[in-house]
């Protein structure tokens, strides 16, 4: 498999193939290789359907019925490759050569890749392009990048301020402890302050502690498994109770979260009911369950606990057994390889729940979550020493 982007005669083109066919989708018009035109390329593919964008253009290959996952296991490699035995023939049109011009900003599935001297895993011959300290993220939100003799300054637009145009005017002088991210609200020319795990008050001040986490909505748990290296992974277990009066809201995601390759395990809210779902390498989402299982009743506790056992999957509610599956019989993938990182309640303030799980869920989680344990845990986790924001103590009233 394979997925390659190239210049061929002036024009831009894609090739993939996801084990089957290999696709080619060529630009309508040509490059301006003059050396200081600049381009925006938006390049990919849904399933096998792929898409090709030049300067707003567009170039779509209708799919036909083939395979629409792409298995690749190498390094991702930008302007050239370290052999060129490594480029599969199919993969361009002519003899593989590197790429003379300039790059920047390449964003992959919503991350984009610092293309800086230490980020890279590894490169060669690769200078400044710019050749100026104005690179094109210098000044952020908008602000205007000029060059001086000590260096650079920001011109700002109204809302933002800072030597990069990075703070909010409306932050400016916050009152927000070392223990808070100061939030813009421009609407009232004010800000918020959200608290880090184990802190609250309107600054963010007064040290609590708590054994039943209260998510508010834009709220998040983020803890590392520090037991993860010596974890069986094919046989994973998680549970936890908790309680809500939402319909909609994402509970806990055992995953990275970082690509749409990542595996996960997932549980959540849907249309008011509990929905389970989980990726062993291909993205496979194990289906809603009956709505008779579960009422978004105010007050009460649920206790789940989900099990995979290779492919097979159990989930219990109130300790009834209402879920067992096999997600794949072919035992294609069987760990779940999920980083060591479990999320709860949501994703990392910014990280939209819709958009990190690809529409599996819709938003925050709203409720109380408590007892979450890992495996065959004889411990349960110790939610206040994870890392998170806007977290409550669930005991309490506020």
């Amino acid at each position: 498999d394979f997925l390659c982007i190239s210049l061929v005669n002036g024009f831009t083109q894609l090739r993939y193939n996801l084990g089957d066919k290999t696709v080619i989708l060529q630009t309508l018009q040509k490059v301006q290789a003059n050396g200081n035109t600049w381009h925006s390329l938006n390049a990919g593919r849904a399933g096998n359907e792929g898409y090709l964008h030049l300067d707003g253009i567009n170039v779509t290959q209708k799919a036909s019925p083939g395979m629409n996952a792409l298995d690749t296991h190498t390094d991702f490699f930008v302007g050239g490759v370290s052999s060129l035995n490594l480029v599969n023939p199919m993969a361009i049109e002519n003899e593989p050569t590197g790429f003379t011009g300039c790059i920047r900003e390449i964003v992959i599935n919503n991350r984009e890749l610092k293309l800086t001297v230490t980020d890279p895993k590894a490169g060669a011959n690769i200078g400044d392009c710019d050749g100026t300290d104005c690179g094109y993220t210098v000044c952020k939100n908008n602000g205007t990048c000029q060059v001086e003799n000590s260096g650079f300054s920001c011109s700002c637009s109204r809302e933002w301020t800072g030597t990069t145009c990075e703070q909010s005017i409306h932050c400016s002088q916050n009152m927000c402890g070392s223990h808070a991210l100061c939030v813009p609200q421009p609407s009232s020319f004010s800000y918020t302050c959200v608290c880090a795990l184990g802190w609250t008050g309107q600054y963010c001040d007064n040290k609590i502690k708590f054994y039943i986490a209260k998510f508010v909505g834009n709220s998040y748990i983020k803890y590392t498994d520090p037991f993860y290296g010596k974890r069986d992974l094919q046989y994973s277990r998680l549970s936890l109770n908790f309680t809500t009066n939402q319909t909609e809201g994402l509970i806990a995601w055992m995953g990275k979260s970082e690509n749409e390759d990542n595996d996960f395990l997932a549980i959540g809210l849907s249309n008011g009911t509990l929905k389970v779902a989980i990726n062993l390498g291909e993205r496979i989402s194990v289906p809603l369950m009956h709505s008779k299982y579960f009422t978004c009743s105010v007050g009460r506790w649920h206790f789940i606990t989900v099990v995979q056992n290779q492919t097979c999957i159990k989930v219990y509610l109130d300790e009834e057994l209402i879920l067992f599956e096999d997600i794949d019989p072919q035992r294609k993938y069987t760990a779940l390889n999920y980083g060591g990182i479990c999320y709860f309640g949501g994703f990392e303030i910014g990280r939209k729940v819709d958009t990190v799980t690809t529409g599996l869920f819709q938003k925050e989680f709203i409720g109380k979550i408590k007892d979450v344990v890992l495996f065959q845990d004889s411990k349960k986790i110790q939610l206040m020493k994870a890392e998170g924001y806007n977290v409550y103590d669930g005991n309490s009233g506020n």
